[in-house]
């Protein structure tokens, strides 16, 4: 896992004033002029400002005998498109069947944090995030459901402002049995399965 606290500021405002002369911009004058600056903050903050490592926010674990889906819905993100270096941003769901022992659900919470904290896409984040708490848990299925808005995508080239993406990873029961995912994807849309 990249180590994201050696961000070089000093290289960001650097890139950033060749950036604002590179669209014909002088970045001397009045609104610019403190610009290299915060977006070497914003890029501090962005891509791992208090990072946690995934593997540590799993770390600690609870034994409950719980055999049943644990789902979490609606875990806000924010990451950057590494191609375009333009914010995606939306929702992920997790999903897990224990197998002896549960986790904090915060932590999975931290989990997407940790993993959208970087130049990503969103099918390798979803995948990362089922994968470590497949793991991590060795719980008997994980799902994992991310959405999202992508503005290399709404903003430029075919500018469809409301698309979003869906991405899915699932994980042991999730995989492989038909019916658990049809139980885990109406528990995540709120479709009945009857």
């Amino acid at each position: 896992m990249p180590n994201h606290t050696t961000i070089d500021k000093k290289k960001i405002r650097e890139a950033v004033r060749l950036l604002l002369e590179g669209i014909g911009e002088d970045p001397d004058r009045d609104g610019l002029r403190d610009t290299p600056d915060r977006v070497a903050r914003m890029y501090e903050e962005i891509f791992g400002q208090g990072e946690e490592d995934p593997h540590v926010a799993l770390s600690k674990k609870f034994d409950e005998h719980h055999h049943e889906v644990v789902l979490v819905k609606g875990i806000t993100f924010f990451s950057m498109c590494e191609h375009h270096l333009m914010p995606f941003f939306g929702m992920a769901h997790i999903a897990y069947i224990p197998n002896g022992h549960i986790v904090g659900i915060s932590k999975l919470a931290r989990v997407v944090e940790s993993f959208a904290r970087r130049p990503q896409v969103q099918e390798r984040m979803t995948s990362q995030i089922a994968d470590i708490i497949n793991q991590e848990l060795k719980a008997d299925g994980v799902a994992v459901v991310c959405e999202a808005v992508h503005t290399c995508m709404t903003m430029r080239g075919v500018k469809q402002p409301s698309a979003s993406v869906i991405t899915s990873a699932m994980r042991g029961a999730f995989e492989k049995n038909v019916t658990s995912r049809t139980e885990i994807m109406a528990l995540i849309y709120g479709k009945s399965t009857a």
